[in-house]
């Protein structure tokens, strides 16, 4: 007996089906990426984070004797200080490029004691990030 159906080609239901599916595969890819994004720069601002925080340090060494006397000492800040001088032209230069780094809302605090050990504190906005908080805080001690 000869079959009555036979198949002889896709049809549009099938195509359809896999245009479905094919679609919501790439919407979560499209997701992932997003998220992946997000994540890459959270941490290319946690690095920075860190490079910052030493080139404090490398500002604090050059003018050691100013540093120890606590000159350079500046509790949570996010405006850079003014001045002429060049402890206030360092703190004003690093409060800036902590602001153009990291973005307007960054702050940042030198601590050092007259033996040398000095502390750095950076804060940031880091809520983009997928889990992020509002305040991001890099501590980093050293002794000069």
């Amino acid at each position: 007996m000869k079959s009555v159906f036979r198949q002889s080609g896709v049809g549009l239901i099938e195509i359809l089906v896999t245009l479905v599916i094919l679609a919501i595969g790439i919407l979560g890819l499209a997701g992932l990426q997003s998220q992946s994004l997000k994540n890459n720069e959270s941490s290319l601002q946690r690095s920075q984070a860190v490079v910052l925080s030493y080139a404090a340090f490398d500002m604090l060494r050059v003018n050691r004797a100013a540093a120890t006397n606590g000159s350079y000492n500046m509790s949570m800040t996010c405006a850079a200080p003014t001045g002429n001088t060049l402890v206030s032209n360092d703190q004003a230069y690093w409060i800036s490029t902590l602001q153009s780094s990291l973005g307007a809302g960054t702050c940042g605090s030198i601590n050092c004691q007259p033996t040398g050990d000095c502390t750095v504190i950076i804060q940031w906005n880091e809520q983009r990030a997928t889990g992020g908080s509002a305040t991001q805080t890099l501590t980093t001690r050293s002794r000069l």
